[in-house]
């Protein structure tokens, strides 16, 4: 009986080790192992790896795994992110006032009596029936500092195609001024810098002569531009200091033939351009910067009253150049109207 009983717990314990290991039992409890807890146990877990993890062989046990290493051609590789660079340092602007009052500053060889060219006077009349005067915009995308409401879509630098923010709009105003004063004038809206700077003052002289041979009357041109004052970062503001008016300043360019090209009446030029300078100091002594003398002759050949008027610097706002122009006109009308001849 004792006999009996311990083969039959021998062959019963040797019927359990083949359910354990051949009936699958051991690789059903491996893998069960290895599984992820599924979405209803994951409240409070935090999945590291979209992967189980692998089993190790014992042998390996004494050294870590190595890394996994994946490989990636060029083909794959994302693109690097481009640099994050710094914004642009804001370029200071600081105001200036420049001394003018009946001053010519010379950039030329030749030597000029200011004085005596005032007393000689103009030397041009207006006539009463006709246009006699042309004011067009050579640089017409020149614009000015956006401040306030004036914001515009910059082409360039301090430049815009918008007539509404560039110095096509100071020339607005100052026909308008012209206009009610009662003098013939014919406003060019023109953009003649753009979309190419190159080349400019060649497209505007087409347009001064057109105007010429279809109003043989205009005698003066005025060429209006804003200036540019400035270096090392700062960007200076000409401001002129009328009491009451917030203003920029204004400066006369004349030309010369002193570059080589024909230009034999710049003196007649320069007598017109202080002619107005005198008018405008008497009224308001600080609008106006000295006159600026330069060898080049910017389309002047063309008339006996041509002239450039840089109205404020880029530093200066729109609304500045606006309250330049507006004193420049109620000043200058007056003059030119005494220019015109009698019926």
């Amino acid at each position: 009986m004792n006999r009996f009983v311990r083969r039959l717990a021998a062959l019963l314990a040797a019927a359990g080790i083949w359910l354990l290991s051949g009936g699958g039992f051991y690789d059903r409890v491996s893998g069960r192992m290895t599984e992820l807890p599924g979405e209803e146990r994951m409240k409070n877990v935090r999945v590291l790896s979209d992967t189980a993890p692998q089993r190790v062989p014992a042998a390996a046990h004494d050294t870590p795994p190595e890394p996994a290493v994946r490989t990636m051609s060029l083909a794959d590789a994302p693109e690097p992110a481009p640099p994050v660079l710094p914004p642009p340092a804001p370029e200071a602007v600081r105001e200036t006032t420049i001394e003018g009052g009946m001053r010519v500053r010379n950039g030329t060889g030749y030597w000029v009596d200011a004085a005596e060219l005032l007393s000689q006077g103009p030397g041009l009349t207006l006539p009463a029936e006709d246009v006699q005067i042309l004011i067009i915009h050579t640089h017409g995308s020149e614009a000015y500092t956006q401040a306030g409401l004036d914001r515009y879509t910059a082409s360039d630098a301090n430049r815009t195609e918008d007539t509404q923010f560039n110095v096509v709009r100071i020339g607005d105003e100052l026909t308008d001024i012209l206009t009610e004063a009662g003098l013939r004038v014919i406003h060019d809206r023109g953009i003649y810098d753009y979309p190419s700077y190159t080349g400019s003052y060649t497209r505007a002289e087409a347009a001064i002569g057109q105007y010429l041979e279809n109003f043989p009357g205009i005698r003066v041109v005025l060429d209006i531009h804003r200036d540019a004052l400035g270096s090392n970062g700062v960007v200076y503001k000409t401001m002129a200091e009328e009491e009451g008016t917030v203003a920029s300043q204004i400066m006369l360019l004349v030309g010369t033939d002193e570059s080589g090209l024909e230009h034999p009446n710049w003196r007649g030029n320069l007598a017109f351009a202080l002619y107005l300078q005198n008018a405008v100091n008497s009224a308001f002594p600080t609008l106006m910067r000295p006159v600026e003398l330069v060898p080049q002759r910017y389309n002047q050949q063309l008339t006996p009253g041509s002239l450039i008027l840089e109205v404020g610097s880029s530093g200066n706002t729109l609304r500045e150049a606006l309250a330049a122009i507006r004193l420049f006109g109620r000043a200058a009308a007056p003059a030119l109207l005494d220019l015109v001849e009698a019926d």
